[in-house]
Formats: C-alpha cells, structure tokens, sequence
C-alpha cells in the first residue's frame, strides 16, 4: 500500500512558508468549494505534503461526521490535525472496508471517499480509483535535496488503536508510535545525510 498524501491543518496559509525557507519548491494549491477548505501542497518522487486550512467556516461546520471544523482546531477540541491519503488499490480494500463513505460535492454521483476516522488518530483515507490525478508537471526538485518518502511515523498520545492500524503497520512505510506530543516525523531518502529539521508551529520533523 502506497502513500498518495499526507495533510496538516494550520491556523492560516503563511504557515507553509516555513516549508518554503526550508529549501521545498511548492507546486499548486486547491480550494475546496462546500467543505471550506483550501491547501497548499508540496510534491516529491512518490507522494506529496498537502498544507490545509479552513477559509470558510460555516463551510466547514456544515460538514458533519467526519471532523473537518474539529481537525482545523486541534488545539482546542484535541483531534489530530493530520490525515493519510492511501492510493486506492485492491490490496488496501481490507483496510477500507469498515470505512465511512463520505460524498463531497466535487465528486460524480457514484463516487466516494473511504475515511476511517477517530477524534485523537490522523484522518485515515482514499479517494475513488480514477481520482488518482495526473500531476507529472509539479515541481519535485528541492533545493533541500528531499526525493523519496521512505518512512512516516505517527507520535502520538492515544491508546485508541483500531484494528486497522495492525494491517496498515504490516503493508506500508507508516508507523505509529506512543508518545507525550503528537508529531508527525518523515523521513527522505533513508535519511542518508544525518540531517534532522523540526517545524514546531506544523508539528513535523523532517529527517534526511
């Protein structure tokens, strides 16, 4: 199983310039029509960093069960401020099958997005099949020199673990890992340099 994307919600845009200072060159961004959402995004060899924050929230309040508003303020209401986004494969379908079948307004009628939820543990979803979008013109040369995820680890203060994790933990780069903080650490290309970077106001560390 395959990382499409991984988001983090912010208090507002300018916290993806820290990214920027960094050394990532950022590739387009989206705005979310009926959710209130909007990102901006950050693209490698094998997957990409979505940056989300709410524009617009009566938007975001009207969407109900699955956390949007809740996850936009994380410090208040403690939810997870991250999410996972699995490529949609037969080998993740096992992972999904429980999921909520979730209808925004910018897919067709007869297409969903699975998302297993819960209030201290990331978002944990995939799009339909034929969402998986050709972006072979974003930029993916970093001046920082980061190419390939090759582990995502989850810190993280919950003991809700849900048997899904097990299956997920076996099939991909993706761990999760108890802890005081909740903390998203990524690691590029086997972090052959040594190097570490923390962005304490995104809550993600960035070894390489």
């Amino acid at each position: 199983m395959d990382i499409d994307h991984i988001f983090i919600f912010v208090n507002s845009k300018e916290a993806a310039d820290e990214l920027v200072d960094f050394g990532l060159s950022e590739g387009s961004g989206n705005v979310h029509k009926g959710i209130g959402t909007a990102n901006r995004r950050f693209f490698f060899e094998n997957f990409y960093l979505e940056i989300l924050w709410v524009e617009n929230e009566e938007e975001a309040k009207s969407v109900k069960d699955i956390g949007i508003w809740e996850r936009f303020h994380y410090k208040e209401t403690h939810y997870s401020r991250f999410g996972i986004c699995f490529r949609n494969t037969k080998e993740s379908d096992h992972i999904f099958k429980k999921a909520i079948r979730w209808k925004p307004m910018f897919l067709q009628d007869n297409e969903h997005v699975d998302i297993l939820t819960s209030k201290k543990l990331p978002w944990i979803f995939r799009f339909p099949p034929n969402r998986q979008k050709n972006l072979q013109d974003e930029p993916r040369v970093h001046k920082a020199g980061l190419k390939q995820l090759t582990k995502a680890v989850l810190l993280t203060d919950t003991t809700e673990f849900p048997e899904e994790l097990n299956a997920i933990k076996k099939n991909t780069i993706l761990e999760f890992q108890k802890a005081e903080t909740n903390t998203l650490v990524l690691e590029f290309d086997n972090a052959k340099n040594g190097k570490i970077k923390i962005f304490k106001n995104l809550d993600l560390v960035i070894k390489y």
